[in-house]
């Protein structure tokens, strides 16, 4: 499954400027693919074994273009 989440994440955060939130996005979306029943950031980052501040400031102060995101999340869908 890594190739292809691997590949899913390029394709959907291939549009972000910065190389630093593409591998913090690419972290989030395991996060959520990865078993485990709580998916905030704490759980999700101890399961990944990184710090939940990545994940944290990812989801909450980095600035990309959701809209963009979604957008290329649509048309893959």
């Amino acid at each position: 499954m890594r190739p292809r989440l691997v590949a899913f994440a390029a394709e959907l955060l291939g549009g972000l400027a910065r190389a630093d939130q593409r591998a913090k996005g690419e972290l989030y979306l395991r996060g959520l693919l990865l078993d485990g029943k709580r998916k905030s950031m704490q759980p999700m980052a101890a399961r990944l074994g990184v710090d939940h501040q990545q994940l944290q400031q990812f989801v909450t102060s980095s600035t990309w273009d959701y809209a963009q995101v979604r957008g290329r999340l649509a048309r893959w869908a």
